[in-house]
Order: C-alpha cells, then sequence, then structure tokens
C-alpha cells in the first residue's frame, strides 16, 4: 500500500469526527493518492498578532440561527455515528481500536477489552491563547492519529496529535503477552511518519517548522533504547516519509520535492538493515516502489505525456536501466493510487469525465487487465492498510461520496468480484433520491473541466435551487470529495451541490497539475468562471442563489473571481485562506516559500512570474466594486494561514467596498454585503478537532449561507404522533 500524502493528509484532510463519544480512526494515509508530492501544500508565514478576540467582527447577526442549526448539526451527525471506517487494526492475536480516552484491544475469542494507552495519562501542553474575555490558558488533549503493530505484536506505536496544535507524539507501548498488561516504555518527541522494520527496531522522521527531512532509527532492547541518525535530507524542497510495503518485507525512505523523487530502501528480510538508493534523483522524474516476490513494483511518471504507469524491476538491480513496463492506462485514465495485494496490482483511477474506476491485473500477466466498476455515486476511495493477519487476496474499500456515507467493499481479486461488506449500499441512508450528475464547462480555452453536481430533483427544477459551489485547483490535489454529514443536510434542504474540477488539481492527471500552476494560475479562474456560467446555463440555480465555498489555496481562485467577476455568487466562505499570494511568495526568509515557486513562481527571481502573480493575486486586486458576502475563518495560531494576512485583506476589502457605496447615490438601491471574520484560538489548520467546537463553526457557516442567501431556515422533519394504546 502507498503513502502517498502523508503530510498532505496530516496537514490538509478534511476529515472530522462523525460522533461525539467515538474518534475516528485518524490514517495519515487516508487521502492516498498520486498527489504525494503535494507535500507542503499549505502556505506559512508569521503573525504577531497577540490578542484577537477583539478582532471578531460581523458575527452577532448569526447567533440565534447558528443555535438552530447546531441542534440540527447534532442530529444529522447522531445519524451518521455509526459509519464504518478502517479503525480497527487486526494483530495475531487482538484487535485494536480507539476511543475518545484511548487506545484499546481485545482478543479475538473474547469480547472484554482491555486498556494499551490511557490518552489522560499522557501529558498535555497549555497555551496562552492571548484572548482577553476568555481564560488565558487553555490545555490541549490528545488524539491517536495513527496506529501501528510490530511483525509479531510484541510493540504498538501510536502517534498523538495536541488538539489545536499541529505538535505530534509517538508513544511506544510494550504489549508483551496477553497475560501481561501493555506499558508505556517511551515517548517520542515531533513524529510524523514511522513504521516497524522488526519487533525491535522503528523508523521514523520527524516534522521541524513544517520540514520533515530527518529519519532515525530506534532500536529496542529488553535494557535499553538507542536512537541513531540514518538519514538527513539537505535539499530545502525536499519532503522524507518512511513507508513500509504491504508484504512488510521492505521499508522505504522516500524523498520527494513537487518534481522529482528518490527512494532509499531496505530489505527486511536480511539481517542487516542499511538503506540503498533505488534510483538516483533526476529533474521531473517521481516515481514510487511496492514490492512483489523480490521484484520493486514501480508507480513513475515515464508515460505516454509524463503520466504515470506502472514498470518492474528486480530488488537486486532496482535502477531506472533495469525498469520494465508492464502497465500503461490509456489515454485520458489518470492513476490515483496503487496497491500490490498478493500476486495482483489495483490501481485506483479515474476515467476522462472523473469517474472513479479500479483497474487489476495479475503481475504474472499484466496483459490479463481488467475493470472493476464502482456505483455511479463514488467520489472517494479508502483503501484499508492491512493487517498482521489479513487476507492476501482481498482489497478492503470504504467507497463514500460528500452526501454518501461511506460503504465497505471486498475486492476478492482471484474471483474478480467487488462485494459490499455490509449490504446495504442501496439503503435510504445511502441512496435516498439523490442524484450524481457529472458534467463538462467548457472554459475559455476549449479545455472541458469536469463538474461534479448532487442534486434531489432533476436539473430542470433546480432553477430556483441554492446552489454550494466547491473548488480548490492547487498543488495537483483533488478536491476533497469524502463524506460529509453537513453537506447530506443540506442536499435534504434542497440545495444543490457542485464540485468543480479545475486546473491545478489533479483530477485529471500530472498534465492537468501543469496546465494550472505558475504562469497557468489564470487557467484555474477561467475554469471556475466557465463552470459557473456553464451550470447556470443548464438551468441549476442562479447568480443570487449560489455561494462558493474554499479552504487554503482554494481561497486562490474564489477571491481571484471575486475580483474579476462579483457578480456571479451571492456569498462565500472561506477557511483559513490563502490570499496573499504576492506577499508570501516575495519573502524568502518564510517557510515553504522556496518549496513553493513550483506552484506559485518566483516574483523576486523572475519578473515575468511577478507579473502573472500580481494580476491574479486577491488581495492585491481589491477594487472599490459591489463584492458577494464573505465568512472568512482563521485561526490564530495557524502556520499556514496566520491571522495577519487574513486581517490585511479583510481590512482593505471592507475599504474597498466603503469607496464602492461612498460613489453611489441615494436612489440606487444596492445592499451591502457582510464581510464577516470568524477568528477562532487554535493552530490547527482544518479547524477544531474537538466536536462541539467544529460542530459550532460548522453551524455558522450555515447561518451565513441561509442569511446571505435570503432562505428560510430549514424545518425538521415532523415526527408523528402515536395513537392512544386501546
Amino acid at each position: 500500500m502507498l503513502i502517498m500524502a502523508t503530510v498532505l493528509t496530516l496537514l490538509c484532510s478534511s476529515a472530522r469526527f462523525l460522533t461525539p463519544c467515538r474518534l475516528q480512526f485518524w490514517e495519515l494515509t487516508v487521502c492516498k493518492r498520486i498527489t504525494w508530492l503535494s507535500l507542503s501544500a499549505q502556505r506559512c508565514y508569521t503573525s504577531d498578532i497577540s490578542s484577537v478576540d477583539h478582532l471578531n467582527s460581523g458575527l452577532k447577526r448569526y447567533r440565534d440561527l447558528q443555535r438552530y442549526f447546531s441542534r440540527r448539526l447534532k442530529k444529522v451527525y447522531s445519524r451518521f455515528s455509526n459509519i464504518p471506517d478502517h479503525s480497527v487494526v487486526c494483530g495475531h492475536h487482538h484487535v485494536y481500536f480507539t476511543e475518545a480516552d484511548g487506545i484499546y484491544r481485545m482478543h479475538k475469542s473474547e469480547l472484554k477489552p482491555e486498556q494499551v494507552l490511557n490518552l489522560g495519562q499522557v501529558p498535555g501542553e497549555e497555551e496562552k491563547t492571548g484572548l482577553e474575555n476568555e481564560a488565558r490558558t487553555q490545555r490541549f488533549g490528545w488524539t491517536v492519529q495513527r496506529i501501528r503493530l510490530s511483525p509479531k505484536e510484541k510493540h504498538l506505536a501510536a502517534t498523538l496529535k495536541c488538539s489545536h496544535r499541529e505538535e505530534l507524539r509517538c508513544v511506544i507501548v510494550r504489549l508483551g503477552k496477553t497475560d501481561f498488561l501493555p506499558h508505556k516504555i517511551l515517548t517520542l518527541e515531533k513524529v510524523l511518519s514511522f513504521e516497524w522494520a522488526t519487533d525491535e527496531v522503528l523508523f521514523y522522521t520527524t516534522l521541524e517548522d513544517l520540514r520533515s527531512s530527518s529519519v532515525f532509527r530506534l532500536d529496542l532492547t529488553s535494557s535499553e533504547c538507542k536512537i541513531t541518525s540514518v538519514y538527513e535530507e539537505t535539499q530545502p524542497d525536499v519532503f522524507v516519509e518512511v513507508a513500509l510495503s504491504t508484504d512488510r518485507q521492505i521499508l522505504t525512505i522516500n524523498c520527494n520535492s513537487r518534481t522529482s523523487s528518490e527512494l532509499l530502501l531496505s530489505d527486511l528480510t536480511t539481517s542487516h538493515l542499511e538503506p540503498f538508493v533505488v534510483q538516483p534523483r533526476q529533474p521531473d522524474l517521481l516515481y514510487h516502489v511496492e514490492h512483489w516476490r523480490r521484484q520493486l513494483i514501480i508507480l513513475t511518471n515515464t508515460g505516454p505525456g509524463q503520466e504515470y504507469q506502472v514498470m518492474q524491476a528486480p530488488l537486486s538491480d532496482p535502477s531506472m536501466v533495469s525498469w520494465v513496463s508492464l502497465f500503461t492506462p490509456d489515454i485520458g485514465t489518470t492513476v490515483k493510487d496503487m496497491d500490490v495485494i498478493g500476486d495482483h496490482c489495483v490501481l485506483v483511477a479515474r476515467m476522462p469525465v472523473s469517474e472513479l474506476v479500479l483497474i487489476v491485473f495479475p503481475l504474472i500477466n499484466p496483459k490479463d487487465a481488467y475493470i472493476v466498476e464502482l456505483p455511479s455515486w463514488a467520489c472517494a476511495i479508502e483503501t484499508k492498510k492491512p493487517g498482521l493477519a489479513d487476507q492476501q487476496n482481498v482489497l478492503e474499500l470504504l467507497i463514500s461520496s460528500p452526501v454518501h456515507p461511506p460503504v465497505p467493499y471486498c475486492l476478492h481479486l482471484e474471483k474478480r468480484l467487488l462485494l459490499s461488506g455490509t449490504g446495504d449500499e442501496s439503503s435510504p441512508e445511502n441512496q435516498a433520491n439523490f442524484t450524481t450528475t457529472r458534467l463538462e464547462a467548457r472554459s475559455q480555452d476549449d479545455t472541458l473541466v469536469p463538474v461534479t453536481l448532487f442534486h434531489a430533483v432533476p436539473v430542470e427544477g433546480l432553477r430556483k435551487a441554492p446552489l454550494l459551489v466547491h473548488v480548490y485547483g492547487a498543488y495537483g490535489r483533488d478536491l476533497n470529495m469524502e463524506f460529509c454529514p453537513e453537506k447530506r443536510l443540506l442536499l435534504e434542504q434542497g440545495w444543490a451541490l457542485a464540485y468543480c474540477h479545475i486546473r491545478g488539481g489533479g483530477e485529471q492527471g500530472l498534465s492537468w497539475q501543469r496546465q494550472g500552476r505558475v504562469e497557468g494560475k489564470h487557467t484555474g479562474v477561467k475554469d471556475l468562471q466557465a463552470c459557473l456560467h456553464h451550470l447556470f446555463s443548464l438551468g441549476v440555480s442562479c447568480p443570487s442563489l449560489t455561494a462558493l465555498t474554499a479552504c487554503s489555496a482554494g481561497a486562490v481562485p474564489v477571491g481571484a473571481l471575486c475580483n474579476r467577476q462579483p457578480q456571479l455568487m451571492r456569498a462565500i466562505t472561506l477557511q483559513a485562506p490563502f490570499l496573499d499570494v504576492l506577499g508570501t511568495m516575495e519573502n524568502p526568509n518564510l517557510p515553504l516559500t522556496l518549496e513553493d515557486r513550483d506552484e506559485w513562481g518566483d516574483p523576486l527571481g523572475n519578473p515575468k512570474h511577478r507579473h502573472v502573480i500580481s494580476s491574479y493575486c486577491p488581495l492585491h486586486n481589491i477594487t472599490p466594486q459591489h463584492y458577494p458576502s464573505m465568512l472568512l475563518t482563521a485561526y490564530s495560531g495557524d502556520a499556514r494561514v496566520p491571522l495577519a494576512g487574513v486581517l490585511k485583506y479583510t481590512q482593505q476589502l471592507k475599504k474597498a467596498i466603503h469607496t464602492h457605496f461612498s460613489r453611489k447615490s441615494q436612489s440606487e438601491h444596492e445592499t451591502a454585503p457582510n464581510i464577516v471574520l470568524n477568528i477562532q484560538p487554535g493552530a490547527n489548520h482544518l479547524g477544531p478537532e474537538d466536536f462541539e467546537l467544529m460542530l459550532e463553526e460548522k453551524a455558522l457557516e450555515l447561518a451565513f449561507l441561509y442569511t446571505e442567501l435570503g432562505l428560510d431556515p430549514p424545518q425538521p422533519p415532523h415526527k408523528r404522533r402515536k395513537g392512544r394504546q386501546s
């Protein structure tokens, strides 16, 4: 199983708790995609803001409706509190799972769980929040991110994340025999990725200032714990992680920049574990490896158009001169992920109009490839990392969409069968009467841009429906389309939801990303504009009922379009928005700026890049005109999009709006937009992990959307009164 987006998922995933009592198991490779090169996808710069309580503005008008939606959302989340996930880890003797207070295990022949790790006993952290009207000191707890079992189930390692911070900690627990209670033996700070090589040896990387460049080896014995340095990356734009092959026979040190790869490999079947280079780094060469019968199965961008194909090389001679082609997808089919299960290779792929499929071929006979069709609504796939005792010829999947909760499936490779794990994929909660329509909008250069539309009534009946448009379009990342209960609520209340897969993202392959980066950033903005025009032309909603939503770098095309065509939408919600591209990229001393030049350009060293950035940067193109209403949510300690940049954008936007309305005569009736700044404490770029805080944030977004679009609050379904018993 590939670990292609470890840090991206850690920093950017929109996974949320679906129940306040049971934490979802946050496997860092949930969003495994070929965007594993988009390693530090979000911006970072410093802020000297010390107090934020007085900066929140315009929130009071939404409070009553926010409380209403908070109650509604609790009921919606409760409906989906028991959806399946891949949180259970199977060992040889026990199964392991997480609860709110820690990690538990249960013997396969018993029903009584025992606690392996108590999160309440892990020392927390305290931090000054900077708030004036609240307690200045806040204590932060821990949530489980990832669990790894050693080969013979002797040790467990788990990474914990500090709530409201991006601090990571790895705890090592000695499991011992079934008649001995587990106990913690070691804590490692700032651990990002980690894998067991043997029962006594753990390889891990650390995260320092948003960079992962060091690999360490932990050796455990009965008397001592020894830590040694294994690898140190010197290039500032290279991100390092460790990964274990599905068959657990090789461990790789993946050193990836946005445009090139270099992997080191340790053969775990030998007594020595010294890593050696697979293929030295070459410009524009991307690759990742899996293992099968002393062969390396290599996913690399050496296919037509520099897209991904599958190749093979002997473990004894892994360099590029020995690579032999195994499988090349058809033109227009984009490989998103690869797993090697038993004697088969399984590819997650997108077809030309963005449908997800599985492509399977036997490694012994790659020409015998076949396509496994998925449900028409499938938009996101999570493959399960096999446990120590899992079958080797079955791939477990969770398939979902923004409005369809995850459904477990099992792909039986020998039988060529994809079977539902529960048989309830056609239940009302999973299917209801929703329609998934895949469209294509023609951009200004005649490029067809995929759009995924979710709706509850036929398209011809959507003219008066409110529309929420989602967009990202950066770093080669696919737009997140995993299940969100609040999206389900909107669809049930008559909204239409559109997901615009603009250039700069990864939906259509590496060329799709290349077309939308650096000097091509304008294409993403034009694509978004074309998507809106196409939806309106089909009779889907209208500008006065349309809202756009984006997070982080997705705010760039949204903000640019607001400056150019503000009449196309009525409201905007932005979370941790990146809005000052020019100012950020002009400062080479900021973290991530150097490596981000491949995405945004170098305005200091390249005048053309500066001109291009200046022409679309949301902050630097604000002009006096009528803007849509905006809700900007920022986090006081966010290292990627700190408060200072969001404040600067908000202040300039309000000034431009004031100038615009001061020029208008009293006879011209035009309602001023509401620019709402919602500042929350904490450093989590994705927002709060605490269920109640997350719920309040989502409720505010819904209250804002309903208010600004002039919609009546949705009415809860009426319950039938029970008749009197006779």
